[in-house]
């Protein structure tokens, strides 16, 4: 009897080994459910921008067996695309996936975390962000918004944009009702143009129906699929505006300061995992898709020298204008401007010198 016992008792134990190999992580099974909405200013059908929020939802819901989820809405689907800081500041949704710059109507100070006109590049600009203090001080800004940021992807540099008509001198941006995003907008305004500021799924509409005479988006793996080259036949280069482009999640604070230890470093770890995908995404797809708008009829164009120094010069008075009135846009002006010093000195060295270099001997067909 006793040996049947303890037969019986080694098979009970047995059992219960297989069971927790087999079972969640013993950390999901101490943890809460939590399900989270996350509101996008992006339309499902760019699987780069919206496709960033569903690979974040589903690391998340990896990490935690699912017992943290957070559902995905296109722009839209709960709040228009351009109103996702109103959402996550009031509450009406925990977290959303946006540009910050889209919002410098409420204080200029919201463009430095999409990116500075004619400042650094995405490498340097994340440099900033993560080492640079740049972060820190946007926590700092943000605070007052009810909101807690991290970095969310990008997309490099960016195209300058399809228009109807070819620019030529700075007197062609007269009167030229451009959809523009965020910041730059303001800047050229002092050149003639009328900025439009319309979220990503509109723009097609308005392009074809003449409400507006060019737009701009991101680059050319996007604008193909948003169909600008049918409606707009000029295509130009470099999205000066957005040198680098670096996309945000915002989240309300009391619903961070709710969650357990655990789950911030989830959100943290799935945020670093979109910003590591993206970038490189669009690096992969964009020379694919530059080639089929080319042979599709789309006539590419760099902006004239003329052109952008204009613009080069109307950037810098806008933000000496800003910084008279602004304190807080000028305190972190200066900060990046320090940095942007010492960023462009190092990569004059190498970066620039061996890609120089190497796209000469690449036009020798080497």
């Amino acid at each position: 009897m006793n040996r049947r016992k303890f037969v019986k008792r080694a098979g009970a134990g047995a059992v219960g080994v297989a069971g927790t190999a087999l079972a969640a992580p013993a950390i999901a099974q101490s943890m809460p459910e939590v399900k989270w909405r996350l509101t996008s200013s992006f339309p499902k059908s760019l699987d780069t921008l919206f496709g960033g929020a569903e690979h974040f939802a589903k690391a998340v819901a990896d990490m935690s067996d699912n017992k943290f989820q957070i559902r995905t809405f296109a722009s839209g689907e709960i709040v228009p695309g351009l109103q996702v800081v109103d959402a996550v500041q009031n509450a009406t949704v925990e977290c959303g996936q946006t540009a910050a710059y889209y919002y410098f109507g409420k204080d200029p100070t919201f463009v430095f975390e999409t990116g500075l006109p004619f400042s650094i590049n995405q490498r340097q600009y994340y440099a900033w962000l993560y080492h640079g203090g740049g972060h820190a001080l946007l926590q700092d800004f943000y605070k007052a918004y009810n909101l807690i940021s991290f970095t969310f992807g990008g997309t490099g540099c960016q195209m300058g944009g399809w228009f109807r008509k070819e620019i030529n001198t700075v007197e062609d941006l007269k009167g030229l009702k451009f959809r523009v995003g965020g910041f730059a907008g303001q800047i050229l305004t002092k050149l003639g143009v009328v900025p439009q500021q319309i979220a990503g799924g509109d723009i097609y509409p308005a392009l074809e129906k003449g409400t507006i005479d060019a737009c701009e988006w991101v680059g050319p793996y996007d604008d193909e699929k948003l169909g600008f080259n049918k409606v707009a036949k000029y295509y130009y280069y470099p999205g000066w505006w957005e040198g680098a482009s670096v996309g945000s999640l915002y989240v309300n604070i009391k619903a961070w300061e709710a969650l357990p230890t655990a789950y911030k470093r989830m959100v943290e770890t799935a945020a670093d995992a979109v910003t590591a995908w993206m970038v490189p995404k669009y690096d992969a797809g964009n020379p694919a898709a530059l080639k089929r708008l080319a042979a599709s009829g789309t006539s590419l164009k760099a902006f004239p020298r003329p052109v952008m120094e204009a613009c080069f010069d109307a950037t810098f008075a806008t933000y000496d204008e800003i910084s008279e009135k602004n304190p807080t846009f000028k305190k972190v002006y200066e900060h990046l401007k320090a940095f942007r010093a010492d960023q462009n000195l190092w990569f004059r060295v190498a970066e620039n010198t061996f890609d120089n270099f190497n796209f000469t001997m690449a036009a020798k067909g080497r």
